[in-house]
């Protein structure tokens, strides 16, 4: 991507290219870092990001994340607006209670379904993101 011109990039315009769930895409690169926007609905799966943080902004709607840290389990919920970041190494579980869409910024080649993780169900693409148009 760096390769190419600069040019302004409407997120919105962005978020109706595409309609899957759960199926990140690229939006824009920041040094080695992807910007990823995505839909989501329904649970994701419980992982693990091992050598990364993880940079939640919420864009519409509402987003729950779950984290079993030492201290126990706890969910942080995120209304539009708000940004949270998973801490590496913190296993957790994004969730939608209905419809939303997040922006996601985190080290370019990284899996949506991290290092470790339970099983993925078919509605969740397991990627390193998708190019926007595809």
């Amino acid at each position: 991507m760096s390769d190419e011109p600069t040019m302004p990039l409407s997120l919105d315009k962005a978020l109706t290219s595409f309609d899957a769930l759960w199926s990140p895409r690229i939006v824009t690169r920041v040094n080695d870092y992807d910007v990823r926007v995505a839909k989501v609905e329904g649970e994701h799966v419980w992982h693990v990001h091992e050598d990364t943080d993880e940079f939640f902004l919420v864009l519409e709607g509402e987003l729950r994340i779950s984290l079993r840290e030492t201290a126990g389990e706890r969910t942080v919920l995120l209304p539009k607006g708000a940004v949270f970041t998973v801490p590496r190494g913190t296993e957790h579980k994004p969730y939608a209670p209905s419809r939303a869409a997040i922006l996601m910024f985190e080290p370019a080649g990284t899996s949506t379904v991290g290092d470790r993780h339970d099983e993925i169900p078919d509605h969740v693409d397991a990627t390193t993101g998708h190019a926007l148009g595809s």
